[in-house]
């Protein structure tokens, strides 16, 4: 294939990439990455109040899935439980493994943000006649929040590149399209590299918010 048709062809596949991408991957990223946050924020409150029987089952479920391959798990999620008897389509299989699996990663960040707070602040807040809750609500979370806020965000951007996985159960994201393209041309480095760039681009788009976002949060905590 000469150079011109290689640029006609990047140029003619770039839409079909990336309308999969706008219409399957991202929003595959944002409801798996707000459920995601959802698990997160519940574990880590678990194992910070150190409720006992609960406690452990949040580590169990740590441990499980941070040690097992994200790969393994959309195997199981999708093609174990059909296998079972258990029907379930590739969307919402893919948005409950990768729900779960970041849940655990992001619960740790979440855990980690909520013993940085001093015990301190938690008196002074009985001290005003709040209650637990009030006092999770009103000052502990949304200091840990700020604190993870860079770790949450880098988290949200490795989970738009992990979406490519998705490709391994059916789910039609923008990196299965991009492999349907290059088994009719046969241009597998220029359509790789093509994706590749794609990939990139969202991953830059969402480091601008993330910068956006921290210096944002910076005026808020200077301001208080």
């Amino acid at each position: 294939m000469s150079a011109q048709e290689q640029w006609e062809l990047f140029l003619d596949s770039f839409w079909k990439i990336l309308l999969p991408g706008l219409k399957m991957t991202l929003p595959l990223t944002v409801i798996a990455f707000a459920l995601a946050i959802v698990i997160a924020v519940i574990v880590a409150l678990i194992q910070y109040a150190k409720i006992p029987i609960l406690s452990n089952i949040c580590r169990f479920y740590i441990w499980i899935i941070r040690g097992t391959p994200l790969m393994v798990q959309l195997a199981i999620g999708f093609y174990g439980l059909n296998s079972i008897g258990i029907k379930i389509g590739a969307f919402p299989a893919a948005i409950i493994v990768f729900a779960l699996n970041e849940g655990a990663y992001c619960a740790e960040t979440m855990r980690g943000s909520l013993e940085a707070i001093t015990i301190g602040q938690i008196e002074a807040g009985y001290c005003v006649g709040m209650n637990y809750s009030q006092i999770m609500w009103h000052i502990v979370l949304p200091q840990a929040f700020r604190i993870a806020f860079p770790a949450l965000g880098n988290s949200l951007i490795s989970m738009v590149k992990d979406t490519s996985l998705a490709s391994n159960i059916t789910y039609a994201e923008m990196f299965m399209a991009t492999k349907r393209i290059a088994g009719k041309t046969y241009q597998f480095m220029l359509l790789y590299v093509e994706v590749a760039l794609i990939y990139l681009l969202f991953s830059t788009v969402l480091s601008w918010l993330q910068r956006y976002g921290e210096k944002k949060l910076d005026v808020v905590g200077v301001n208080k």
